[in-house]
């Protein structure tokens, strides 16, 4: 008879280090979503073309959200295990290519807001909706800064993630959360003497509370003792650490450059499908971000751990880590479900909409409680165990592969030729989250996602 404890991890440590990693994350993530949902709810007070244009324009700030967490947690990937080892050399020198990288996308992303606004906003509407589009160009430009700072954010949030530093990213995305609620109130509604912006209103407010974020974090790294870096690493010389930078995170910064690419060739197909279906799935995007917080913790935990237990040398137990982050990942798919289903109307009923579209965004609340599950699961497994594998080209290939070859035509045929129901539509769209799942667990059981990293034994 199989012993569960021969897959399955058992020794306390283990959930007391996953906690404290996975605790902070979470918290951190429920503090960005609520920051969304307050977004999305007070805009949702002014009409629906505000509504739907700081969605679709959110659509490609997504997309630098994509790439420069692919950098970010590329990098992670080598930094945790270079803390696994101690090699806090190697460490410096791959947080130097990560933040010169990150920096270099984030100026490529800004002039393309600058330069390009009006042609970005004209892929996610159809072409008669010129309120929306100019809304979308608006809050584009006001939204231009913050490029820069998430560059820099983003990628030490998860360099001191993988070193243990939880705390700092959380008490920086508390204080961005006050910051960001206040100053959209403010600049949205036009209070305590300050015109009423509307849509250009909520994105300054996210960009002032992005300065208030990166300010944190930066006086905190550049001060801490444990990892010591100072802002001359930020010029020393690093290329022996380049080949295995690019080795490791090219393909995670493409993998999740191409997920970007693809939620935004979705987003394109559903504002072609109308703008109600692009309201109900903006409600639809936050409720899900609220019930898959957790998701999020426990893949970065996952990710770091399991990086940091190879880097130790212990092989078997991470393996063993695996499957047990695997069943967690299945927990809490159920779990969020089963509170999406639960909350989804009081939430719906929260938004100044027409019946027709609290009528799709129903629909879509029921395809999602379908969709989470299997969405639950892949994540554990792509953002977390087998990434912290250095599994990288592997997960580029289920990446690209799902959600170019099934999701986005699926998605198409089913709503723009087809005009299947909605819940139908939303199934096509991510159909990819149920094929990736099942692709990820037979890639876990073969054991071939453990790669060696160079210096590390």
């Amino acid at each position: 008879m199989l012993r569960i404890d021969k897959i399955i991890e058992t020794d306390g440590t283990f959930y007391r280090r996953l906690v404290n990693i996975a605790i902070p994350v979470i918290l951190q993530s429920l503090i960005t979503t609520g920051v969304n949902l307050v977004d999305n709810i007070m805009l949702g007070q002014l009409t629906e073309t505000a509504l739907s244009a700081a969605t679709q324009a959110n659509q490609f700030i997504g997309l630098f959200t994509f790439a420069i967490m692919g950098i970010s947690m590329g990098a992670s990937v080598l930094t945790s295990r270079y803390w696994g080892a101690k090699d806090t050399a190697s460490l410096r020198k791959v947080v130097t290519i990560a933040l010169r990288s990150g920096l270099l996308l984030g100026l490529a992303f800004t002039l393309a807001d600058i330069l390009f606004s009006p042609q970005i906003m004209r892929l996610y509407f159809q072409s008669g909706e010129t309120a929306s589009i100019a809304g979308g160009i608006v809050y584009l430009h006001w939204s231009a800064p913050a490029f820069g700072l998430m560059a820099v954010s983003f990628v030490l949030t998860n360099i001191m993630r993988s070193a243990g530093l939880t705390r700092v990213p959380l008490i920086a995305s508390v204080s961005a959360f006050g910051v960001n609620i206040g100053a959209n109130y403010v600049l949205i509604f036009g209070k305590l003497g300050f015109p009423a912006m509307g849509v250009a209103g909520a994105a300054l407010g996210t960009v002032i509370a992005r300065v208030a974020e990166t300010g944190i974090i930066l006086c905190f790294f550049l001060r801490d003792k444990t990892i010591f870096y100072r802002l001359r690493h930020l010029r020393e010389p690093c290329g022996d650490m380049v080949g295995e930078f690019l080795r490791i995170s090219v393909p995670v910064m493409l993998s999740d450059s191409l997920l970007g690419l693809g939620e935004n060739a979705l987003a394109i197909i559903m504002g072609q499908i109308g703008a109600g279906f692009v309201t109900a799935n903006s409600i639809t995007m936050i409720v899900q971000r609220i019930s898959t917080v957790f998701i999020s913790g426990l893949s970065f935990s996952g990710c770091f751990l399991t990086g940091q237990v190879l880097g130790e040398g212990r092989v078997e137990a991470a393996k063993k880590q695996g499957y047990t982050y695997l069943l967690l990942g299945l927990g809490v798919g159920v779990l969020a479900a089963g509170l999406i289903q639960l909350f989804s109307g009081f939430v719906i009923d929260a938004y100044k909409i027409t019946e027709e579209t609290k009528a799709i965004a129903r629909q879509l609340m029921n395809a999602v409680c379908v969709i989470v599950i299997f969405r639950a699961t892949n994540s554990i497994l792509t953002k977390g165990v087998l990434r912290g594998g250095g599994d990288t080209r592997f997960l580029l290939v289920a990446d690209m592969s799902t959600m170019w070859l099934v999701a986005v035509p699926l998605g198409a045929i089913a709503g723009l030729w087809l005009c299947l129901p909605a819940f139908w539509v939303y199934l096509c769209l991510y159909a990819d989250q149920v094929i990736k799942a099942v692709w990820c667990i037979f890639r876990l059981r073969s054991g071939k996602w453990i790669k060696k990293i160079k210096g590390v034994v």
